[in-house]
């Protein structure tokens, strides 16, 4: 564990994961390698700025897949922050989800042993197609997101 990092909850055998694996959610300043996920957050007071998620239609925070030579993401983070904002000056790091899994299985096709889905906050307004959703909004459910402990 860095020293800057501070453990925020601990999923063990993570059913999203093979078997074994567990998910780490991590408070912390500087980005960890290697990332493989970047999310903006946009947050005012309890609502976040979500999209529509690829793949399973639901709201969740803006995300793109870090690219193989950006090991930390930042440059990723802000791509993305340019994509949803039209800028990406004042982001800062906030955290990240770290997956543990020592034995991959066929389908997890992200870095073992580590990956990290990593959050950037920035106070920009975004300009992209989105909804602001409560963080208790019972019909998004964003209570079941990785990232939502951050939220804290």
């Amino acid at each position: 564990m860095n020293e800057d990092e501070t453990l925020v909850h601990v999923t063990h055998d993570a059913p999203w994961l093979p078997p074994g694996g567990r998910a780490e959610v991590i408070r912390r300043t500087t980005p960890p390698r290697p990332m493989a996920v970047v999310r903006l957050l946009l947050r005012d007071a309890d609502r976040v700025f979500c999209v529509t998620r690829q793949g399973t239609g639901r709201l969740d925070l803006p995300m793109l897949e870090a690219a193989s030579d950006d090991a930390d993401g930042t440059a990723t983070a802000r791509e993305l922050a340019q994509r949803i904002t039209g800028e990406h000056t004042g982001m800062h790091f906030i955290g990240a989800v770290r997956n543990v899994v020592e034995a991959p299985a066929d389908g997890y096709d992200w870095p073992a042993p580590v990956a990290h889905f990593g959050v950037w906050a920035s106070v920009a307004t975004p300009m992209a197609h989105g909804a602001w959703v409560r963080l208790d909004d019972d019909e998004h459910q964003l209570r079941d997101r990785h990232w939502y402990p951050l939220m804290g």
